[in-house]
């Protein structure tokens, strides 16, 4: 009986200090992934995030013309990628034109990046749901350039970009205008939003959506 005992002691301590590291494990973890998101698991990192804007100039999608980013230094400017095709690109478009009504007299611009869409489609796109007034510029993007140097993973994502010409925040995702607010009046302000992940983008037209919170 003492030596099964004796063989009892050995596992049960062995049972306490497996439990004793996994759990220091555990709270490592918890610790490096807490201060890299901080209270909000939806917010993540971009390699933009803190570096100068694309310098890209594009075509507007109607009539003549082009917008520059660099010209457009001095004002905070919100860039946002989207298609006709895209899902989520639909369901956030009142948002932003929204945002752009709102935000046009603090000085904000918005640059709407049509990405490997049709000229027409785009134009119907408007047609149906709405233009977002004379700050929100409508631009193509030959070659898909611009969605390159941003390093696009897919439709909708947005860039924020500060007066100085620096990418101050990046939503994944369809944006909503609380969002879009909270992230323009942090910018507006000199404080830094980070960026978020509001849901999943779409690669290409058909393809599945993709990523998330």
């Amino acid at each position: 009986m003492s030596e099964l005992l004796g063989g009892r002691v050995p596992r049960r301590r062995l049972l306490r200090w497996s439990a004793a590291l996994v759990g220091a494990g555990a709270v490592g973890v918890g610790a490096v992934f807490g201060s890299r998101l901080g209270t909000d698991p939806t917010l993540v990192g971009s390699p933009l995030i803190g570096r100068p804007a694309p310098a890209v100039t594009l075509p507007l999608l109607e009539g003549t013309g082009q917008v520059s980013l660099v010209a457009l230094r001095g004002r905070v400017v919100v860039v946002n990628f989207w298609a006709s095709w895209c899902v989520a690109c639909r369901g956030e478009h009142p948002a932003l034109v929204g945002a752009a009504r709102q935000y046009g007299d603090s000085g904000v611009t918005f640059v709407g990046v049509d990405y490997q869409d049709s000229a027409s489609a785009a134009v119907a796109f408007f047609d149906e749901l709405g233009r977002g007034g004379g700050d929100y510029r409508y631009v193509t993007d030959p070659g898909s350039r611009a969605a390159l140097e941003f390093g696009l993973f897919g439709v909708p994502e947005t860039f924020v970009i500060d007066r100085s010409g620096t990418v101050a925040a990046k939503i994944t995702g369809g944006a909503t205008y609380p969002l879009l607010a909270g992230v323009l009046d942090a910018v507006l302000a000199g404080r830094a939003p980070a960026s978020v992940r509001s849901g999943p983008v779409q690669p290409g037209a058909g393809a599945p959506l993709r990523g998330g919170r």
